[in-house]
């Protein structure tokens, strides 16, 4: 059997939006929406991180994130601080990094499931499979 790649692509599409609905729903008790979430776990990654790296790393524009990052200040899960020339940097607050321990739990487990029908084996072949159509991360 051949698949056709836009069949390929639309399986992946659908995987995706299976996710977003889950862990939408599944942070919903955190008083998270999934890009708040996906913020603070990018944070915790890349502490310092500027407005238009957070913006690219949860696929909003700058502005977007802006109002997004504003907001999420507004409710103390991150800080905003200067950086060097006119640069904000943002960094996790206390009970921001609690709720991204909480929010990394419950994604945890929504994704656990959603790949439940697959061995680990199969599992690490989709990743590596994923990894090779991705190719290199270009620059920008």
């Amino acid at each position: 059997m051949s698949r056709h790649p836009a069949e390929v692509v639309l399986a992946v599409k659908r995987l995706q939006h299976r996710h977003h609905r889950a862990l939408s729903r599944a942070l919903a008790p955190l008083d998270l929406s999934l890009v708040q979430w996906d913020t603070l776990r990018h944070l915790h990654r890349q502490p310092d991180a500027s407005l238009h790296d957070l913006a690219i790393l949860t696929f909003q524009t700058d502005q977007s994130f802006g109002s997004l990052a504003t907001r999420m200040a507004d409710r103390g899960l991150i800080e905003r601080v200067p950086g060097p020339g006119r640069a904000v940097r943002h960094r996790l607050t206390e009970k921001g990094e609690r709720l991204r321990a909480e929010g990394q739990r419950i994604a945890d487990g929504v994704v656990a499931e959603s790949f439940r029908a697959l061995s680990a084996e199969q599992l690490e072949q989709l990743g590596l499979l994923l990894d090779a159509a991705l190719g290199p991360n270009p620059a920008g």
